[in-house]
C-alpha cells in the first residue's frame, strides 16, 4: 500500500514525454480544481497568490516540457534583472546597451532552440561545410549530472519558448519606452512570465496590460463566472470535436501521404485543415480566457472570426491577434510603418532574400528576388511620389515574411509569410482600381495562366487558370451590372464575394503552412516540399469524379463537421453575443446540468490518443 502511494506521488511529480499535460486531458482539471482550491484561500492576499501562481505554472511547464523549464527559469530571471537595468540607467545610451544586450540574449536563445538545424544547413548550401548539431544546453546538464542523463546530439524545442520569449521583449520594450515600470518582486515578474493558461500557446500577454492586473484583488461576478464557463466549453468543443476529430479522421491521413488520395479528397484537406488549425488554435484560446478569467484574470482576445475577413491585411487582423500586433508595434513601426523605409528594411529585405535563394537551391529563384529587387530600387529613384508607398509594403512584406520565419525555419514557412504579405500588397492595389480596371488586369492573368497551361501542363498552371478564371467571372459580373446602371446595392452579396475570395486564398496558402508543421527540423525542408507538390499536383490533375459521392459516403461525417463548423464560424457575431450571455445567465444549477451534459456530449468524440495542440511546437 505505501509502495503504490510512493508511486502515485512519483507518478504526480515526474515528467512523461508520452503524455504532457494538455487542457483536454481529465489529469489537467484535477490540476486545476487543485490551484484553484488553494488559491480561493489566499486570492486576497495579492504577493501570496501571485507567488503560488508563479510556482505551480512551473509545475505545469515542466509536466508539459520536462527539463525545458530550465530555460524558462532562466528567462525569468534574466529578463527580471535587465529590465530593472534599464529603468535604473540614467543615460539613453545605457538604456539603449541594456535594451539591447536583453534582445541579444533573449532572441539568440531562441535561434539556437528553434534556428540551429537551419543555419547548420545554410552552412552546408554555401560552403559545404557540413556542421553536426551539438545541444550544448544538454551537456551542461551531463555535466551537472555527473553522467549523460541528455542527449547531445538532437536539439529539440522547448514547447511555447516563442511565446514566453516574446512576452520578455515586451516587458523590456516597454520599461524602455516608459510604457510600463518594472516589476519590483520576483515573484511577481515570474506570474507575469509563466502564468500557466497562456503559457505554452498564448495570446501573447503585453507587459503594459497585464502588470498591471497582478496587483488588483480578486474579483469574479456572477456573469464573469458563467462566461469564462462558456469559453471553457466552447473551447473543448472546438478542439476535440472540430478540430481533432477531422484531423485524425480524414486530414492527417491525406496530409501524410497525398498520392494515395484522389484530388477531391486533397482539396477537402485543405479546406478542411483551415478549420482544424483555427479550432484547435481558438479552442486553445478560449480555454486559456476561460481558466484565467475564473481566477480574476482578462487575457487579450485572439481570434475574432478570421475567415469573415474580406481581405488579406483584415484577415490578419483577426487572426492570432495577439501576435499580429506584437509585429506591428515591435517590428512594423520600427521599421518605418506606412511613413518610410528604415536601415532595417532594406537589411530584412536583403537577409531574407539570400536566405530565400539558400533554401531553394534555384538560380531561378535568385534571379527572380535580383528582378524585383532592382525593380523596386528603380521605381523609388525614378518616382519618388510613389516611394512612401513602397517603403510601406516593404516593410509590410518583410513583417509577413519574418512571421513566417518564427512559425519555422523552413522554406514552406516562408513561403507561406511571403503569399500573405504579397496579397496584402495585391489587395491595397486592387481596391483602388476601379471595375473595369481590374477585369482587364484579371483578364489577362486569366489568360497568362491559361497560355501556361496549354504550353507547359502542369497541374499548378491548370489551378491559377481555374482560380483567375472564378475571379474573372465575378469581375466581368460586377462590370456588366455597373454598365447597365444597377441601382440597387448588394453589400450583402459583395461581402460574400469578398469573403469567399479570402477564405480560398488564406486556405491555399495554408497548404505550405501544414506542410512544413509536425515535422523533425532536420528534415523540416525537403519533407514539407514534397507533401505541399505532391498535394498540388493531385489537386491540379484531372479527376475522377464518379468517385465522389463514394468519398462523401466514407467520410460523411467528417465532412458534415466541417460543414457545420464553417456555418457556426460564420454566425453574426450579435448572435453568438446574445447566446453566450444567454448561457451566463443560466441559474447555476441549471447551468451545472448543461455543463455535464456539453462535456460528456464532448467527450463522445475523443480520439484514442489526445492530440496536442498544434501552436504548441511554435
Amino acid at each position: 500500500m505505501v509502495d503504490k502511494l510512493i508511486n502515485f506521488i512519483l507518478d504526480i511529480f515526474s515528467f512523461n514525454p508520452d503524455s504532457p499535460l494538455l487542457f483536454t486531458q481529465h489529469y489537467f482539471w484535477i490540476f486545476f480544481v487543485a490551484v484553484f482550491s488553494v488559491f480561493s484561500l489566499i486570492h486576497s492576499k495579492v504577493l501570496m497568490r501571485n507567488a503560488f501562481l508563479f510556482f505551480v505554472s512551473v509545475f505545469f511547464y515542466y509536466k508539459t516540457s520536462g527539463w525545458f523549464t530550465l530555460i524558462l527559469v532562466f528567462a525569468t530571471f534574466f529578463n527580471f534583472f535587465d529590465g530593472a537595468r534599464i529603468y535604473k540607467s540614467k543615460s539613453n545610451g545605457a538604456k539603449l546597451f541594456w535594451l539591447v544586450m536583453g534582445l541579444i540574449v533573449n532572441l539568440m536563445t531562441l535561434c539556437y532552440f528553434k534556428y540551429s538545424y537551419f543555419f547548420a544547413d545554410m552552412i552546408y548550401d554555401l560552403f559545404g561545410i557540413q556542421i553536426k548539431v551539438f545541444n550544448a544546453f544538454a551537456w551542461i546538464g551531463n555535466e551537472i549530472a555527473g553522467r549523460p542523463a541528455f542527449s547531445v546530439d538532437q536539439i529539440l524545442l522547448p514547447v511555447g519558448i516563442s511565446f514566453y520569449t516574446f512576452q520578455c521583449i515586451s516587458y523590456l520594450m516597454d520599461i524602455f519606452r516608459n510604457r510600463v515600470e518594472p516589476v519590483k518582486n520576483i515573484l511577481n515578474f515570474g506570474f507575469y512570465v509563466t502564468f500557466f493558461p497562456q503559457l505554452v500557446a498564448g495570446p501573447i500577454v503585453r507587459a503594459s496590460d497585464f502588470i498591471p492586473q497582478i496587483y488588483k484583488k480578486y474579483f469574479l461576478s456572477r456573469r464573469q463566472f458563467g462566461i469564462a464557463m462558456f469559453w471553457i466549453l466552447n473551447g473543448m468543443a472546438k478542439k476535440i470535436i472540430l478540430s481533432d476529430y477531422i484531423a485524425v479522421n480524414f486530414i492527417d491521413r491525406v496530409f501524410e501521404n497525398p498520392t494515395m488520395y484522389t484530388g477531391f479528397e486533397n482539396l477537402v484537406a485543405l479546406f478542411g485543415y483551415s478549420l482544424q488549425v483555427y479550432a484547435d488554435f481558438s479552442g486553445y484560446t478560449d480555454i486559456a480566457i476561460g481558466v484565467a478569467m475564473l481566477m480574476g484574470f482578462y487575457l487579450p482576445k485572439n481570434f475574432n472570426s478570421p475567415y469573415k475577413a474580406t481581405n488579406p491585411g483584415g484577415f490578419w487582423k483577426r487572426w492570432h491577434i495577439s501576435l499580429s500586433k506584437w509585429l506591428q508595434d515591435y517590428l512594423y513601426i520600427p521599421l518605418g510603418g506606412n511613413r518610410t523605409a528604415s536601415f532595417g528594411t532594406y537589411a530584412c529585405i536583403l537577409t531574407i532574400s539570400l536566405v530565400g535563394t539558400i533554401l531553394s537551391g534555384s538560380i531561378w529563384v535568385a534571379i527572380v528576388v535580383i528582378s524585383i529587387a532592382a525593380i523596386v530600387t528603380l521605381n523609388c529613384y525614378k518616382y519618388p511620389e510613389k516611394k512612401k508607398n513602397l517603403t510601406s509594403n516593404m516593410n509590410r512584406l518583410n513583417t509577413m515574411l519574418l512571421g513566417g520565419l518564427w512559425h519555422g525555419a523552413s522554406w514552406n514557412f516562408m513561403i507561406w509569410g511571403g503569399l500573405n504579405g504579397i496579397g496584402m500588397i495585391v489587395y491595397r492595389f486592387w481596391k483602388d482600381w476601379d471595375v473595369f480596371a481590374r477585369v482587364i488586369v484579371i483578364m489577362a492573368v486569366t489568360v497568362i495562366f491559361l497560355t501556361l497551361a496549354c504550353l507547359f501542363p502542369a497541374p499548378i498552371w491548370n489551378i491559377a487558370f481555374v482560380w483567375s478564371l472564378i475571379i474573372f467571372i465575378g469581375s466581368f459580373i460586377r462590370l456588366i451590372y455597373n454598365y447597365f446602371e444597377g441601382e440597387r446595392e448588394f453589400k450583402f452579396l459583395e461581402t460574400c464575394w469578398a469573403v469567399f475570395q479570402t477564405f480560398v486564398f488564406i486556405t491555399w496558402t495554408r497548404l505550405f503552412f501544414r506542410a512544413g508543421s509536425n515535422l523533425d527540423p532536420s528534415e523540416a525542408n525537403e519533407k514539407a516540399w514534397d507533401t505541399a507538390k505532391n498535394m498540388v499536383n493531385k489537386i491540379g490533375s484531372p479527376w475522377d469524379t464518379s468517385l465522389i459521392p463514394q468519398i462523401c459516403h466514407a467520410y460523411i461525417n467528417v465532412f458534415v463537421l466541417i460543414i457545420i463548423g464553417m456555418i457556426i464560424h460564420w454566425i453574426p457575431e450579435n448572435t453568438k453575443r446574445r447566446y453566450r450571455f444567454a448561457f451566463a445567465s443560466l441559474p447555476l444549477p441549471l447551468m451545472a446540468i448543461f455543463v455535464v451534459i456539453f462535456v460528456y456530449i464532448i467527450y463522445q468524440f475523443i480520439t484514442a490518443d489526445l492530440q496536442k495542440f498544434i501552436y504548441f511546437q511554435f
